[in-house]
């Protein structure tokens, strides 16, 4: 009786844990490696690719120096319009912390930002503005401060 209370025990600790690593990401495979990152059909409907594969600028190319590799991968998903790791990648931005500029409803798309050794999505994101997005802003901290910045495309 007592080994049979020790393996249910044993076997909801392992449903506990297999429940709590839902949602988590896989690691980013290195770089020249086949595996794919982790598929997403929840790609914005409303939200078209910014441009086509072959105009897509190079990992950094364009982009300010002060944002992480990892934000790179995440704009080229966004020009490439998906698939996204997230469901919520690509969702509407409410920025219900003002600290946006005031735009109407559904102007700003946020992405989330990898974060290496986070089991969860992290506090990292880039938010769109636009449709196609003519402004980005990133945040570190979960929306508690924002760096704008411009695709590289409207700065060329």
């Amino acid at each position: 009786m007592r080994r049979n209370a020790w393996l249910i025990i044993g076997l909801l600790l392992l449903a506990l844990w297999a429940w709590s690593q839902r949602g988590t990401q896989a690691p980013a495979p290195a770089a020249g490696t086949s595996a794919s990152r982790p598929a997403n059909t929840h790609a914005p409907t409303t939200m078209p690719p910014v441009g086509s594969a072959s105009r897509a600028p190079a990992a950094g190319q364009g982009y300010p120096a002060w944002l992480p590799a990892e934000a790179l991968d995440t704009l080229a998903l966004i020009e490439r319009g998906g698939p996204y790791p997230h469901r919520q990648d690509g969702a509407s931005f409410q920025n219900r912390e003002r600290l946006l500029p005031a735009q109407p409803r559904g102007y700003y798309r946020e992405f989330t930002v990898r974060t290496p050794a986070a089991g969860d999505r992290g506090a990292r994101r880039i938010v769109s503005g636009g449709n196609p997005p003519v402004e980005f802003f990133y945040t570190a901290d979960h929306y508690r401060s924002f760096r704008r910045f411009m695709p590289a495309e409207a700065r060329q």
